[in-house]
């Protein structure tokens, strides 16, 4: 049995709570929250005990093996450190820090005490994106030049209005599109060049936008799109090859399509994304977590992952504020030029 503490009783701790709830062999030891009455009232719902902080947790309950952090931002380093010296294995909601340096040390401390470090970048997770990637790498699609995608809805409401807070939370840049930085990257590979713009500074009121373009090694171009501005949540892409396009909208009611290029000769054209699974997406991953803690495998996305997603969306932040793209360098061109 893996016994897990969640810290955070927000949306997304629930989110999590009630995915272990659902899985055999896991069960949710605790759950941490300063506001007692949530964390009374989730921990009622997944039968489990409430604290009110993660001292008190550690130190009723016996076998912890995850700390799982579903914590505002600036909140985590905080807390995956003092798992990982404590010899659990952590999950950490993305992004994994608000700054570069906060990250690499989080890596480095998990590390050191050889514990796992996962990072919640669901998007990998999500059936239409994890099988428009096997579109893409069966070269249906041809070889791909333009990449488009869109994700948001309403500005979110959070304890002590965080999210607001632009030192804290780096916006939507960092908190949503990153899941479309971490994907893309995923497909693509690493990223050359990053130029973005974006609201901050220039409206009034709990409203954010930002459109950033990445140039990806591979010569891809990709054009990701945030907004904190409309009432409905919705996400997009539209992948387009030599061969073909595959569009994704969450918000139609037929969802995914494909276009071939070869009208000519007809056929089916490319193959599309499935059909969402029964299991919800955050259960899929967070089981996957929990499969590889218990056989010991390497999982789907590395703490690795979620610092180059880190890297990229503060690239886009510096790009915001400078007007200029920002270069990214990568640790293999560093040794590459050394040797």
């Amino acid at each position: 049995m893996i016994k897990v503490v969640v810290i955070g009783a927000g949306t997304m701790g629930s989110t999590h709570a009630q995915a272990y709830e659902q899985m055999e062999g896991v069960q949710v030891a605790g759950v941490v929250d300063i506001q007692p009455e949530r964390a009374q009232s989730l921990a009622e719902e997944v039968h489990a005990r409430p604290f009110a902080s993660y001292e008190e947790a550690m130190s009723a309950l016996d076998d912890v093996d995850v700390v799982d952090v579903c914590l505002p931002t600036y909140l985590h380093k905080q807390y995956v450190l003092q798992a990982a010296q404590a010899g659990k294995h952590v999950i950490c909601e993305k992004p994994l820090a608000r700054h570069l340096a906060d990250a690499e040390e989080m890596i480095a401390v998990c590390k050191q005490h050889g514990v796992k470090l996962f990072v919640g970048h669901v998007l990998r997770f999500f059936p239409e994106y994890a099988q428009a990637r096997t579109v893409i790498e069966a070269g249906d699609l041809g070889e791909i030049g333009v990449v488009r995608t869109s994700r948001g809805g309403a500005f979110p409401r959070a304890w002590n209005n965080w999210y607001a807070d632009y030192s804290l939370s780096g916006g939507l840049t960092l908190d949503m599109i990153i899941h479309d930085f971490d994907y893309l990257r995923w497909c693509f590979g690493e990223v050359d060049r990053v130029y973005a713009k974006s609201l901050r500074g220039r409206v009034y009121g709990q409203i954010d936008y930002a459109l950033v373009t990445l140039r990806f090694q591979s010569g891809v171009i990709a054009h990701v799109e945030g907004t904190w501005a409309h009432e409905s949540f919705a996400m997009s892409f539209e992948i387009a090859g030599k061969n073909g396009v595959l569009h994704f909208d969450s918000a139609r009611d037929n969802p995914v399509t494909a276009v071939s290029r070869n009208e000519v000769q007809g056929g089916p054209g490319v193959a599309v994304p499935e059909s969402p699974l029964r299991e919800g997406t955050y259960y899929r991953e967070l089981k996957h977590f929990m499969d590889c803690i218990a056989n010991g495998s390497e999982p789907q996305i590395t703490a690795e992952d979620g610092l180059e997603a880190l890297r990229i969306s503060l690239a886009a932040l510096e790009s915001m504020e400078t007007g200029k793209p920002v270069t990214l360098i990568h640790k293999s061109s560093v040794m590459q030029h050394q040797s």
